[in-house]
């Protein structure tokens, strides 16, 4: 049985929590699925203090002690997982983004890969597809693989087309986050190769063993592998991928110079 977990940011257990569960109904259509709700209120998260100890030391050496890694923890064992948030302000919530802040370490040593990801975003006029993509970006840099979100509007009172739209929608958006569920690790596109050859590159070169970064780095062998997690690429690919390594030395030496 898959797991998913979704990370709810609003203050509120109204439209963003009711949109969610009409997800997870049509989720749950189509296998038997565990689903666990995660709502950001009620975990204890402090604000960053950007001191970068998580960058330099390691996550556990942050002065910070909350509930982060109990909600890290929440991502490890999901084979898929939801941010869910109401368009604030043409942002996220505070609770939400007070999250993806303490989260800033992972984004140099992302470590989700195999698991799904999707965003869903409510809003009341406009703006919350730009969220969505914003969402969707993270997931990415997290090791994600991520199914295209949704946005919707949710006004009140609606009108029963209104409703019926947004319906769709959510059925649409829960059938593409089930194929990306239930499917392996894609191998990576040409921008994700690019942007791995080029970070290990410049740890590699700047840093050493006194970075979190650079020993996480060699622990993983990825100053050797092809990619974050085995890949098969095709011989177009690997080709690329030694002009990103080049492309990257090249980068360092000019900061250098």
């Amino acid at each position: 049985m898959k797991k998913v977990t979704v990370f709810l940011g609003s203050p509120r257990k109204k439209n963003t929590y009711q949109i969610v569960r009409e997800f997870e109904e049509n989720l749950k259509s189509y296998a038997e699925i565990d689903f666990e709700y995660v709502f950001l209120k009620d975990y204890y998260l402090e604000n960053c203090k950007g001191c970068i100890t998580c960058f330099n030391k390691g996550e556990e050496c942050c002065l910070i002690k909350d509930d982060l890694s109990l909600l890290i923890d929440k991502m490890n064992n999901s084979d898929g997982v939801i941010f869910a948030t109401p368009n604030y302000s043409f942002q996220v919530t505070a609770l939400m983004k007070t999250f993806l802040d303490r989260l800033g370490f992972l984004f140099h040593r992302p470590r989700f890969f195999n698991k799904a990801f999707t965003a869903i975003v409510v809003q009341g006029i406009y703006g919350g597809s730009d969220i969505v993509k914003y969402l969707e970006f993270l997931g990415r840099n997290l090791g994600f693989h991520v199914s295209k979100g949704c946005c919707l509007t949710a006004l009140e009172p609606r009108t029963s087309l209104e409703q019926q739209r947004m319906t769709n929608k959510i059925k649409k958006a829960s059938a593409r986050f089930y194929r990306e569920l239930m499917r392996p690790s894609p191998n990576p596109s040409f921008f994700r190769l690019l942007m791995f050859r080029l970070g290990r590159t410049n740890i590699k070169m700047i840093l050493d063993e006194k970075f979190r970064d650079y020993e996480y780095y060699k622990e993983k062998g990825w100053f050797e592998s092809d990619y974050y997690y085995e890949v098969s690429l095709g011989m177009i690919k690997r080709l690329a991928g030694r002009v990103f390594d080049l492309l990257g030395k090249q980068m360092v030496r000019r900061r250098g110079s």
